[in-house]
């Protein structure tokens, strides 16, 4: 089989941050499937056909980009940030169950910049010391396991990335996700609320917890909840390496 299909990750929104792995494999892919905005990051031209589709059918692209890779196409499928991250690496190995056919195609996840990592490099370090990433979408899992796991970090005294904090189908999914950090944190916990980093419309907001309200957040922010060690320092923020037993 002459076909491969590339999984990549067209980093946080700037073309800068798309690495030199995935802008070759698009230079020389026949076919690029993926989310529509995230298919429009990519320049049409000849021999290269585009295949947006919506965003809630991540299991359907992935079949259909393993196919076009089984029959010959050169496949790139792309997500934003890392394809590891809350996207497209997983739905497609979870397509490649049960099919030995597409296992034994020439398959290869190309990372790329996550929104989480782009945001805490614009803020200092607050990802210094251990952190987490909790998806918040209630699409594919129950709140009471968004909450589980939420209390858990927290209880750990980590610092934690949100995506997906708020969309407009579930806007009261946020506002919980704060009680419980109300009920649980010191008023003066940072957050940081990041808002489609390293594209034009950039917006960075350092906030207590105290002052933290819902509709700062929607779907193009990452949410970033120092430890409580976290600090400012100038007008950075970093969550100091070293750690003491509690």
């Amino acid at each position: 089989m002459s076909g491969w299909l590339c999984i990549a990750g067209l980093g946080p929104g700037a073309d800068a941050q798309i690495t030199p792995e995935v802008t070759q494999a698009l230079a020389e892919a026949t076919d690029v499937l993926g989310y529509i905005p995230y298919v429009a990051r990519v320049a049409p031209r000849s021999g290269l056909t585009l295949h947006p589709s919506d965003n809630r059918e991540e299991l359907e692209r992935a079949r259909a980009a393993l196919a076009l890779a089984a029959e010959g196409g050169r496949v790139v499928l792309v997500s934003s940030g890392d394809p590891g991250v809350f996207a497209m690496a997983a739905a497609v190995f979870e397509a490649m169950e049960g099919r030995p056919d597409w296992q034994a195609l020439d398959v290869r996840v190309l990372p790329g910049i996550t929104a989480m990592l782009a945001a805490a490099a614009r803020a200092g370090a607050p990802l210094g010391h251990d952190f987490c990433a909790l998806n918040l979408s209630d699409n594919l899992k129950p709140w009471s396991l968004i909450e589980q796991r939420l209390r858990a970090v927290v209880g750990a005294d980590m610092a934690v990335a949100f995506y997906n904090p708020r969309s407009a189908n579930r806007p009261h999914t946020f506002e919980q996700v704060l009680q419980v950090l109300r009920e649980t944190c010191a008023p003066d916990r940072l957050l940081l609320f990041a808002r489609a980093v390293s594209t034009p419309q950039e917006r960075l907001l350092w906030v207590p917890l105290g002052a933290a309200q819902a509709d700062m957040a929607d779907m193009r922010t990452v949410v970033i909840v120092g430890s409580s060690t976290t600090r400012r320092v100038g007008r950075f923020v970093y969550t100091p390496r070293s750690a003491r037993a509690a």
